[in-house]
């Protein structure tokens, strides 16, 4: 899985159309091994990302889960300090 691309079930408060479209985004980014597309590809680049993100929306409406909602800020907590025992701390900036 692309490492940008984090999960959004299950979340409280439940992810928004702006990060399921960032997840889309970086979806087609990876498997069009583009980051940007030509004007050629813009069109079916920007169709993919829309139907993808609507695919991925009625996904997370349908999914049914036992467990409790994840707190976004906890998940986040965790990530950071994963990252700073894999890489070390930021370096502050005055």
């Amino acid at each position: 899985m692309c490492r940008n691309i984090k999960p959004l079930f299950n979340f409280e408060p439940p992810a928004t159309d702006t990060e399921i479209q960032e997840a889309a985004l970086q979806f087609v980014r990876k498997i069009s091994g583009s980051n940007k597309p030509s004007m050629r590809n813009k069109e079916a680049f920007d169709h993919a990302v829309h139907v993808i993100a609507h695919a991925a929306h009625d996904l997370l409406v349908a999914l049914e889960t036992t467990q409790p909602p994840r707190n976004r800020e906890e998940v986040a907590a965790k990530a950071r300090a994963k990252s700073a025992m894999r890489f070390g701390p930021k370096p502050l900036t005055a």
